[in-house]
């Protein structure tokens, strides 16, 4: 590649130079016998200067050839550089006054620019378009995109535009103006001297002009039409190579202007063109942003939910050229585009993004890549600036007949297939065009993995998610070497077509082949980042899902990508052998899914001196799936807790969060044992109780949580009434004084027999209670209290819970009554359940003053020890709707019906109208606040 400024050849002059002193000089000098000793003097004094000048010129380019000088900076010294072509290899001792004449005749000679240039003919009309269908739909579509562009960013005219207040604006005095370097790329087209005619015109001066020829066949005319301009602002750049469309790109790198304005040959800028580029890019709103005169709208999905074409014929959803004489679109506010044709004008940081990836293609698509890159990594957008029709100097392209019919897909066979996968490429990694912005989707889940082995472990979640009615799941890859598109449709038994098709299914972030040989965390953390962060916009999952111990700097980069949308989108961690566990996610809503990670459940352990209780209860609570969730623990020891007990609470390994030890002074018992033993942080907390002599099935915190999104977290789930979650099922009706056998499986059977219910009554055997209403206990229980259980204010009506002392439970239960609260109870066949009581002395169980003997069987029922979606009604749990309420003594009976009895009742801490009202309460604190209807 050679630099040129204004060169001339002087192979011709040297050769009538050297024929002039070897002959026919020595033949004039012998005839002039008039020739005076005066004029020999002036030529060897001339010819001395003539030396003496060539000696600095050379002292200089010495220096200036030095490592240590900055050769962008090097001043010009253009016209020694001719003395020294012209001089070249010849070597003069003494001449006469003719000859020394000849050659400041010969050097002070020019070429005009009238005498190199061509200019392309055209002989044609503009294309225009007699296909009313075409018409109607390019500019209906149009129509929607400047609609939807004004109501969400806001559109300009050129007047607002030009109004606005820039950082370049001319009409500043005081204002700098900007350094724009213009680079004009040539291969045949002859326009070179219409594009310097017009920016040598103007209104803006530019700083350079680089006109680039990169394996053209017309590269002297090239550049004996630059040296005609004979202006030293203006530079011939060349190679034999073909650097083809990134090359521009790449020599805009060594630009030192704040701005570049790259055109292509047949772009003919008006002469206001520059003033007005730099001064939208100068404004706080366009500063992030390349500027053009042309652009492209990608293609709209269709209806059969793919992706057509951009040159698709007779489509509306193919997509924009802007602006299209064809069907009479003209641009007269600016809008947002694809990307840009033909022209481009950003400031030179912003060149640099171009290179950040590995392009598709080095053979087309440089336009498409570069709008792709900027949004991708810089979120900057490409617009085409609007005109003024009846002022044609503000035109980016003053003869647009030659950019319509010089489009590269009409040219070259198969460059449309090119670039159909290159913007499907660039969409399926997480490029926001116009239909995604005007489109916004809402799909449940967005898994990703980062090898074939993740891909198959997602395998079935995903597939569930695919196969749920109602709901959208896709899969996100690394791509490349790490796990490629064929091999992730292989392990999901997809066929490898999905790899091709444009339709949203898998998406191939390629970022195995952006490393090359790296061995940085970097590229992984940035493509990873920028991709996901683009199609986590697009899409707007309810979760993203991956596995737990994926590579840590995906996981880095997806955390950062969901955090920085802001949409509601969470990341979901799941251990291998989780996955299959949690297929009910599926089954869950699209707004209790991003409340995944929200829930903060803690296990609270109240236990006293019975080691082998403990041990077993320890045991089966670290056999359960905790889905990677923080689960912190709490041991709750009374004073005379023995040794042994101590001992193995210390050594206790628990590995799914925090472990704390209370450990009382004074003995409580067990009322202040299990109500002090948890009290919640937030709204987001929730407590487990469980006492020692009680063990839990490996699904227990599956339960919880699924319970919890679906009937607490969903907005259409929730249910107010809901205070805790019980892991057990009852055998016996407790509060009477019979104590009848209760079988939900058989009570139930009409609806379903094994749907889970709402009961009146709270579990003490293995249950998590709600925050808000856990407060409320405590304030109730405060001013509740009585150590005589007879002089309680509340008495239920044929209830065994009113003669209960020393008993937390009995203070809840009457909460309840009087302000209609439930717990949700499981139902499963043998009443197998997520925890069991395993009846063992203690504190109430074969107490001297406890006169109510129990038989175990009554109490313990089997754990589960498979998946409980199976029993569950259509292998879910049913909507809050459906799920069948009963009371205290275990009578069907309505939510509503619930709080009728309680406000009958009427023995509420504030007196409330009995047939209409019930106690409401400040859920941060507690404290009754007042009595509403219900």
């Amino acid at each position: 590649m050679g630099l040129n400024r204004n060169p001339r050849s002087g192979d011709d002059l040297e050769k009538m130079l050297s024929e002039y002193a070897n002959g026919i000089g020595k033949t004039k000098l012998k005839s002039s016998n008039k020739t005076t000793s005066s004029s020999s003097a002036r030529i060897v004094t001339a010819l001395t200067c003539l030396q003496f000048a060539f000696a600095i010129y050379a002292t200089f380019l010495l220096y200036y050839m030095s490592p240590s000088i900055d050769l962008r900076t090097k001043p010009d010294f253009s016209w020694a550089t001719k003395i020294a072509q012209n001089w070249k290899q010849f070597h003069l001792v003494t001449h006469t006054q003719e000859t020394a004449n000849f050659v400041m005749k010969t050097e002070s000679s020019s070429i005009s620019p009238t005498e190199v240039c061509e200019h392309e003919k055209i002989d044609f009309l503009q294309k225009k378009s007699t296909d009313a269908v075409m018409i109607k739909f390019k500019t209906e579509l149009y129509d929607e995109v400047l609609k939807f562009q004004n109501k969400t960013f806001g559109t300009e005219t050129l007047s607002e535009l030009m109004g606005m207040k820039s950082k370049w604006d001319l009409r500043n005095p005081e204002g700098t103006k900007p350094k724009i370097t213009v680079i004009l790329n040539h291969f045949k087209r002859k326009t070179l001297c219409a594009q310097l005619d017009s920016l040598l015109h103007q209104t803006l001066p530019f700083h350079h002009v680089w006109v680039l020829s990169f394996g053209s066949p017309n590269e002297g005319s090239l550049k004996r039409i630059v040296d005609s301009y004979n202006d030293s602002r203006i530079s011939f750049i060349s190679s034999s190579y073909d650097f083809k469309y990134y090359g521009r790109f790449q020599i805009a790198l060594q630009t030192e202007a704040d701005l570049v304005y790259i055109l292509d040959d047949d772009m003919i800028p008006g002469t206001k063109m520059l003033q007005i580029l730099s001064h939208v890019a100068g404004t706080e709103k366009y500063k992030n942003s390349v500027l053009g005169s042309i652009g492209r709208i990608l293609p709209f999905r269709q209806k059969d939910f793919t992706f057509p074409s951009y040159r698709k014929f007779r489509s509306k959803e193919a997509g924009l050229y802007l602006p299209d004489p064809a069907y009479d679109i003209t641009i007269d506010k600016i809008v947002q585009v694809d990307f840009l044709s033909s022209s481009w004008f950003l400031s030179a940081e912003l060149v640099k993004t171009l290179f950040i990836e590995t392009p598709f293609t080095f053979m087309t698509g440089e336009d498409l890549h570069l709008s792709y890159q900027l949004q991708k990594y810089r979120n900057a957008g490409s617009f085409v600036l609007p005109v003024d029709p009846k002022d044609k100097e503000t035109w980016g392209d003053s003869e647009h007949r030659l950019a319509y019919v010089s489009e590269t897909t009409v040219i070259f066979k198969g460059i449309v297939q090119v670039r159909d996968d290159q913007w499907w490429k660039a969409l399926s990694t997480g490029y926001i065009t116009q239909w995604a912005a005007m489109n916004p989707q809402k799909i449940d889940a967005l898994f990703y993995a980062n090898s074939v082995d993740e891909v198959k472990v997602l395998a079935p979640l995903l597939e569930k998610f695919r196969s749920t009615v109602g709901k959208k799941a896709y899969i996100a890859i690394t791509g490349g070497n790490f796990c490629s598109c064929e091999d992730a449709a292989v392990a999901l038994k997809w066929p490898k077509v999905v790899c091709t098709e444009r339709r949203f299914k898998i998406f191939d972030l390629g970022v195995g082949n952006q490393l090359g040989v790296s061995n940085s965390e970097v590229p992984v953390l940035q493509t990873v980042y920028a991709s996901m962060k683009g199609l986590v916009k697009i899409h707007n999952p309810s979760v993203v899902i991956t596995v737990a111990d994926i590579n840590s700097d995906v996981k880095k980069a997806l955390k950062m990508a969901v955090e920085a949308n802001g949409n509601g989108t969470t990341l979901v961690l799941l251990p291998r052998n989780s996955v299959s566990k949690v297929l009910w996610m599926a089954d869950l809503r699209t707004t209790a899914l991003p409340n995944w990670n929200k829930m903060r459940v803690s296990v609270n352990i109240i236990t006293q001196n019975r080691i082998g209780s403990l041990t077993r209860l320890l045991n089966s609570l670290s056999q359960a799936y905790y889905l990677g969730d923080e689960i912190p623990i709490s041991f709750n020891v009374d004073s005379k807790v023995d040794e042994d007990t101590i001992k193995l609470i210390s050594t206790f390994n628990w590995p799914h969060g925090p472990k704390t030890i209370r450990r009382r002074i004074i003995q409580g018992g067990l009322i202040r044992a299990v109500s002090e033993s948890w009290y919640p942080a937030s709204d987001d907390d929730f407590g487990l109780l469980l006492e020692d002599d009680i063990e839990v099935s490996p699904y227990y915190y599956l339960w919880i949580k699924y319970a919890l999104l679906a009937y607490h977290y969903d907005p259409q789930g929730y249910i107010p009434e809901l205070s805790s979650i019980s892991l057990y099922t009852p055998k016996l009706v407790e509060v009477v004084k019979e104590r009848p056998k209760w079988n939900p499986t058989e009570f139930f059977k009409r609806i379903h027999p094994h749907t889970p219910y709402l009961h009146q009554l709270p579990c003490s055997w293995g249950a998590v209670f709600f925050p808000k209403q856990w407060r409320e206990f405590y304030v109730y229980m405060n001013m509740r209290f009585t150590e005589d259980a007879k002089s309680n204010p509340v008495q239920i009506p044929k209830s065994r819970t009113n003669g209960w002392q020393a008993s937390w439970k009995k203070f809840l239960i009457d909460m309840m009554y009087l302000r209609g609260y439930v717990s949700l109870y499981p139902n499963f066949p043998n009443q197998a359940s997520f925890s069991t009581n395993h009846m063992e002395p203690g504190a109430h169980i074969s107490a001297k003053d406890n006169v109510v003997k129990h038989d175990k069987s009554d109490f313990e029922v089997p754990l589960l020890k498979e998946d409980f979606r199976n029993f569950l009604p259509s292998g879910k749990l049913p909507p809050a709707s459906k799920l069948p309420s009963v009371n205290l003594f275990n009578q069907a009976i309505s939510l509503k019906g619930l709080k009728a009895a309680g406000a009958k009742l009427g023995q509420d801490v504030l007196r409330c109208n009995n047939a209409t009202e019930i106690v409401t309460v400040n859920h941060q604190t507690g404290l009754p606040d007042k009595c509403a209807k219900f």
